[in-house]
């Protein structure tokens, strides 16, 4: 039975502007600023979700964005968005919210009773069952597994929402607007540094929103609003509300996201906005975090985290029972037992493992009728949905262990402070070394890099003054590495800091120890259902690494990335191991901070956006004449040109035979060009390529292959001389930015001294090849000024000339095996190129043809394309390129590794030819191939990279990489493909004119 815990006064909710939401198909009320933790404990909600693995009853455990619990579903259909914590979404009227992890209801879940077989269940119980039949691991286990664990589930359904990116740079940027960033803030600013604040809560304010206190002299709200009114003047200062930093990377790049608006799809606006920063210094004042305790039923709901209490109090104006607890070993929570006294929650007892406290709390303790448990613990929790009681005992003055006679304290309501753990996870990110600090028990800050500064709670100051001066501090140090002067710094009053006391530690109590580890309901990860027993058994079995432990207990592997767990589960691991905290260490804080959402990634990078499209400038007369496209990389290539309703078949044959009896032109623009210069070019492809390029003459082309250091092809092109110091090399299209990337990382990091400067300007021309035997009758027909013979313009040649008027560079390449022709032109002048050369060419019956055609011309003949044919495991020696690796040169990229003697043994694949049985039957891609008579241990010798359909040969051809595939040509195989095999015959992989006959008309 739910009701309102809503108090009649107090708070920063807006009382006059209610907002009307559903949990759980529930009507609810809430208030404006409220967020949706506040509204659902406002309104009595108790259990809000099911833990991962057991299905146990959670409740709200905190207030920020270390929730574990709290994980639900927003919105419905295709605007559902899943896994979003209660505690970081602001209210709004007409929000839909779900538990998620629940069958059939969140107060009623049929997989709760695991709970009974958890001893059955601990830490990788799936490594060790699951295990037979095999057969049940996807029709039974699996199955099972995936629909009982797991969270939310998202949308099938294209999302309708739209969400930005935005690119900025600053001075300074400050994460986090609690004391310490603000103050920060306001220095830099009114030092005229262009400065950025983040903060991931709607508000600024930090800690001072939910637990008010003197600062400088004034009251928290009124020193929050004089600071950020006087930085808000300022011209360069940008405030960033909702906004969570997710990731700081190398060279001050940080990424961010913001939440822009609410779940409203009424208003019409971008929902998230992605921030990419370049900041030339970052203050990190993002605060810290409380901890819980580890002790039996310690998940109970009812239990919550003492700061947590006191933020929904003072900020939302809501208290979470009638009757409480306080568990603690620090100060701090004495502010929330004295709050809430105040506002009329019967406190039943401070239970408190110190036995020597401050005077000055005792007394304050004393006058408020507050019931205090000194060198006590609470040792078990009970209630079944809600919490009923607690079980609290004497511990000794170690904390180490129980004494005397257990004590019952009625309550609904337990909150536990074990202690706080700076949020040191961006530091760690940009590389920021950590240190135990033996005195507040925790993490924080040791070694910084240059550019990056932490200030506040971070570092463990927790004094709302001494956090305020910190940040001054940090901001001046960054206007000094700027080179920036700062105004007069405020003097700030000494306060003393209550929570600067010395700490026990405290991580975990059961019946028979204080730090023990028996309780099989004492959970370390509240979300992923880790229990300290699963601690104790991970370090019996092995596991005594802390990555080790991690991944095996799947602590911290949640949504929360384990920010109430990974100290408490660390402490915990040390102590059985026998080492410290500082040497057990830590797990990596890798980003993001918080889960980001696709959606924000993408931003409008979607559908037709997703990718960017690039194509050629003849691409409208291929659309205009019905080219059916294809993907090549990022361009857009005619696939083929079907003609009086063809289908693909029909017309890529029609292609083949119009250029092997014709002529026949393609578009070959996409491919990549790089400009090459410099008195050291020649020598510089001299070291790319695997063959010689110091002898080409001016006018020359030849063809190269460049691998990788370790000797397997890379890419192919043809590169021409075009003067002593000039290059133009041409590459796959795919694989154009991948070498001009290589061609750089060479220049600059082996080979600087080399005078050599490379351009990409494969945008800048574009490129015709007009081929087949009349392909020099049409060139005629369009370059009369030019010389066409054989003797005068040669195989591997190019020329200058005007081609129908266009001044252009003509080339005698071809990749089909037939007479052709290349033409270059300015880009802007293809179009006009293309639409001559088929004005001209109606007479030759010229034919444009697409890749696939262009595909089979080539394998006909038995050239490669690099990355079909080839993978990272072939060498020039395996496509039976020996010629076209030098051995007079001193050096080359991969030459070394080609000497290696794995190289060059027999049984390496080689590039080989296929006819299949059946001269119609096109023997499928990829299909393994396995030898004749080796049917009943089956191995595979190799596959099929190529296969086609020849219309000139009017058969099948296949092009394969076989183990010794040369030694075994005559011979037959097996080609296998979906459980189906065909029988092929190996051969040379040139079918067609083996002797080049027709290369030159």
């Amino acid at each position: 039975m739910s009701r309102s815990w809503r108090l009649p006064s107090g708070g920063t909710i807006d009382r006059s502007h209610p907002l009307r939401f559903t949990f759980n198909g529930k009507p609810l009320e809430g208030y404006q600023g409220d967020t949706l933790a506040s509204a659902l404990l406002a309104n009595g909600i108790n259990i809000v979700g099911r833990s991962l693995k057991y299905h146990r009853p959670r409740s709200i455990l905190t207030d920020g964005s270390e929730e574990p619990n709290a994980i639900l579903q927003l919105g419905e259909g295709s605007s559902s968005e899943t896994n979003v914590r209660a505690t970081e979404v602001e209210l709004f009227d007409g929000l839909v919210a779900t538990s998620v992890n629940a069958w059939p209801s969140v107060d009623t879940d049929i997989a709760s009773l695991l709970g009974p077989l958890s001893n059955f269940l601990a830490a990788g119980f799936y490594y060790k069952t699951f295990m037979r039949p095999r057969v049940f691991w996807n029709r039974l286990y699996e199955p099972i597994i995936r629909k009982m664990a797991g969270l939310g589930q998202a949308s099938s359904e294209p999302d309708p929402d739209t969400y930005d990116h935005k690119h900025t740079h600053c001075d300074v940027l400050v994460v986090g607007a609690g004391p310490a960033g603000l103050a920060a803030a306001h220095l830099a600013a009114t030092s005229g540094a262009r400065v950025i604040l983040a903060d991931e809560k709607s508000a600024i304010g930090g800690s001072l929103l939910g637990q008010p206190e003197v600062i400088e002299g004034l009251k928290s709200d009124e020193w929050v609003t004089r600071v950020a009114t006087n930085t808000s003047s300022c011209s360069e200062f940008t405030l960033l509300r909702s906004t969570t930093v997710v990731g700081v990377y190398d060279h001050n790049y940080v990424c961010a996201v913001e939440q822009l608006a609410p779940a409203d799809r009424t208003l019409r606006r971008s929902r998230k906005r992605f921030w990419r920063i370049r900041a030339a210094h970052i203050i990190l004042a993002t605060g810290a975090m409380e901890r819980p305790v580890v002790f039996k039923n310690n998940d109970t709901p009812g239990i919550m985290l003492a700061g947590a209490v006191r933020s929904y109090i003072n900020r939302y104006a809501v208290t979470p029972g009638e009757r409480a607890v306080i568990f603690t070993n620090n100060n701090s929570a004495y502010d929330t037992a004295f709050d809430l006294v105040e506002n009329g929650v019967e406190l039943t007892g401070l239970v408190d493992v110190r036995h020597d406290l401050p005077d000055a709390l005792v007394e304050k303790a004393e006058s408020a009728e507050i019931r205090l448990f000194k060198g006590h613990a609470v040792v078990r929790a009970s209630g079944g949905k809600r919490l009923s009681s607690v079980l609290v005992s004497e511990v000794d003055r170690n904390s180490e262990h129980l004494m005397g006679s257990l004590k019952k304290l009625d309550c609904d309501t337990l909150a536990v402070s074990g202690g706080w753990n700076p949020v040191i996870h961006l530091h760690s990110q940009i590389g920021g070394r950590l240190r135990w600090d033996e005195r507040q028990q925790c993490l924080v800050p040791d070694q910084q890099p240059s550019v990056q500064d932490t200030a506040g709670a971070i570092n463990g100051t927790y004094n709302a003054s001494q956090c305020a001066k910190e940040g001054r501090s940090a901001a001046k140090r960054a206007m000094s590495s700027l080179g920036r002067t700062t105004c007069t710094e405020v003097k700030i009053p000494s306060e003393k800091d209550p929570t600067a006391d010395d700490i026990p530690p405290l991580w975990s109590v059961d019946d028979k120890r204080v730090n023990g580890l028996e309780a099989k309901t004492a959970f370390v990860d509240l979300q992923n259902d880790v229990k300290a027993s699963d601690i104790a058994l991970a370090v019996r079995e092995g596991f005594h690494s802390v990555e080790h432990l991690k991944r095996y207990t799947a602590t911290g592997m949640g949504t929360d990335q384990g920010r109430t767990s990974n100290v408490n589960a660390l402490a915990l691991l040390s102590r059985l191991i026998g080492k410290s905290i500082e040497d057990t260490g830590t797990t990596t804080f890798r980003p993001p901070y918080a889960p980001v959402t696709l959606g924000a990634i993408a931003g409008r990078n979607i559908k037709e956006l997703a990718d960017p499209v690039r194509i050629t400038p003849i691409h409208d007369w291929h659309m205009a004449n019905g080219a059916v496209f294809e993907d090549v990389g990022p361009w857009k290539r005619p696939y083929y040109y079907p003609r009086d309703g063809e289908d693909m078949t029909v017309a890529v044959r029609r292609e083949c035979m119009a250029l092997r009896n014709n002529v026949g032109i393609v578009d070959v623009s996409t491919l990549g060009k790089i400009d090459i210069r410099g008195p050291d070019a020649a020598e510089f492809l001299e070291r790319i390529y695997t063959n010689n390029w110091h002898k080409l003459p001016v006018g020359g082309c030849r063809y190269g292959i460049m691998c990788h250091t370790d000797g397997m092809v890379f890419d192919d092109g043809v590169t021409t001389r075009l003067a002593d110091d000039h290059f133009l090399m041409t590459t796959t299209t795919g694989n154009a930015g991948l070498v001009f990337d290589w061609l750089e990382e060479w220049l600059q990091t082996e080979w600087p001294h080399l005078k050599v400067y490379c351009t990409s300007v494969t945008d800048q021309w574009s490129t015709v090849a007009i081929g087949g035997p009349r392909s020099r009758d049409l060139m005629k027909a369009l370059a009369p000024s030019i010389s066409l013979d054989n003797e005068s313009f040669p195989f591997m040649t190019s020329q200058y000339g005007q081609v129908a008027g266009i001044d252009a560079r003509v080339a005698r390449i071809s990749f089909t095996g037939d007479l052709s022709f290349e033409v270059n032109v300015p880009a802007n002048y293809g179009l006009a190129l293309w639409e001559a050369i088929m004005e001209t060419g109606a007479q030759f019956k010229v034919t444009p043809y697409g890749t696939e055609a262009m595909h089979v011309l080539r394998a006909e003949k038995g050239f490669v394309i690099v990355g079909q044919d080839t993978d990272s495991t072939i060498t020039p020696f395996d496509l039976g390129m020996d010629w076209i690796v030098s051995k007079t040169k001193e050096d080359f990229v991969g030459q070394r590794s080609m000497a290696r003697s794995d190289l060059t043994r027999p049984e390496r694949r080689q590039l080989v030819g296929l006819t299949s049985e059946h001269s119609d039957f096109v023997i499928p891609e990829s299909a393994q191939l396995i030898a004749v008579g080796a049917e009943s241990s089956p191995r595979s010798i190799g596959f099929v990279t190529s296969s086609y359909f020849s219309p000139v040969l009017n058969r099948s051809i296949a092009l394969a990489l076989v183990e010794n595939g040369k030694a075994l040509i005559g011979n037959h195989v097996w080609a296998t493909f979906s459980r189906t095999k065909y029988r092929a015959e190996v051969c040379s992989p040139i079918f067609y004119d083996p002797n080049n006959e027709r290369r030159d008309g």
